[in-house]
């Protein structure tokens, strides 16, 4: 999230940690490089989605909500929608807890990576990131958040 305006929306912090979780769970050589090999400082596919839902609640209404606050228009919303929805079905079939290799095995994994990388790519190239860069750490992603 290096060159990521930090502040020029409302809620950037919110849009900070969507961000943070859409970029790995967009990413499948992530996946497999950190959350398989179980590499310390990304945290694991639940703290990912808890990330995306956390402050937003997401998982209970509409990322349209946010247009202005966390999202800057309804595109980037709808994308934000698209992968959340995909992403916690996966999760409520097979449990929180589950290994990764659980969910990288799941039938809609595919689609639901390929959201987030639309939501991520979005997201990303409207904060001048360059969103094919590795994932950040969450303690790079804490970092970033207290800059502003």
């Amino acid at each position: 999230m290096g060159d990521m305006p930090l502040n020029d929306m409302p809620w950037w912090r919110w849009r900070a940690n969507v961000r943070s979780a859409l970029h790995m769970l967009s990413d499948p050589v992530f996946h497999q490089e950190c959350w398989l090999a179980g590499a310390p400082g990304y945290g694991d596919i639940t703290d990912a989605v808890y990330r995306l839902v956390e402050d937003t609640w997401l998982d209970n209404w509409s990322a349209d909500r946010y247009v202005g606050a966390i999202f800057r228009d309804a595109r980037e919303a709808a994308a934000v929608d698209a992968a959340v929805l995909r992403v916690l079905r996966i999760l409520h079939q097979v449990g929180p807890d589950a290994p990764v290799s659980e969910y990288l095995r799941h039938p809609d994994w595919t689609e639901a990576v390929a959201a987030a990388r639309e939501a991520h790519v979005l997201l990303a190239t409207a904060d001048g990131d360059d969103p094919d860069g590795r994932p950040g750490t969450l303690q790079e992603l804490v970092a970033a958040q207290q800059i502003g």
